[in-house]
C-alpha cells in the first residue's frame, strides 16, 4: 500500500517529518529518493529535531555517513557518491543496530539495504509544493504510516 501526502510548503514538510519522528523505534531505516532541491535534507533535518538532536544536520554528501545523537541516535546517509560501487560500508552494522538510519539515493545501495523499511520518494512539483509517496515495506513500517496518517 501506498500512502501519500501533498506538502505545500517547508514548514509543512518540518511538521510532517518531525510528526514521523515522535514514532520512530530504534533499528528503523527509512530511506529517500527525490532529485536535487527535491527536499530531503530538509525532511532528514526535521526528523533529527524531531528526535531531540540538536547539532546542525547537512548532507553528508562528501562523507556519505554523519551521526547524531538524540531520543534515538540518528545514522544520515548519502550514497550518491557510491553510485557504481561495490564498497561494502559496513551497512548491518549500520542498519541492523540501536539507530534510526535514514539513506538519501538509497536506490544506489538497494541491495544492501534491509528488506523491512520505510521507502520515502519526494516529488517537487514547484518551488514550494511537494508530493510525498510513502511505501511501507513490512509491517513495522505500515503501521508506522497508519499512525501518520491516521
Amino acid at each position: 500500500m501506498k500512502y501519500e501526502r501533498m506538502i505545500n510548503s517547508e514548514q509543512e514538510t518540518q511538521a510532517l517529518a518531525e510528526q514521523m519522528a515522535a514514532r520512530l523505534h530504534a533499528g528503523d531505516v527509512l530511506t529517500l529518493e527525490g532529485d536535487l532541491g527535491a527536499g530531503k535534507t530538509t525532511f532528514t533535518k526535521s526528523v533529527a529535531k524531531g528526535l531531540g538532536i540538536k547539532r546542525n544536520v547537512n548532507s553528508p554528501t562528501f562523507t556519505i555517513l554523519k551521526q547524531y545523537e538524540g531520543r534515538l541516535p540518528l545514522n544520515h546517509l548519502d550514497v550518491y557518491r557510491l553510485a557504481n560501487s561495490d564498497e561494502d560500508l559496513g551497512w548491518d552494522e549500520l542498519f541492523y543496530g540501536d539507530a534510526v538510519s535514514i539513506i538519501e539515493w538509497a536506490h544506489l545501495i538497494e541491495e544492501d539495504l534491509p528488506a523491512e523499511r520505510l521507502a520515502i520518494q519526494i516529488l517537487r512539483l514547484d518551488e514550494n509544493a511537494r508530493k510525498f509517496t510513502f511505501m511501507p515495506l513490512g509491517e513495522r513500517y505500515e503501521q508506522l504510516c497508519e499512525e501518520l496518517f491516521e
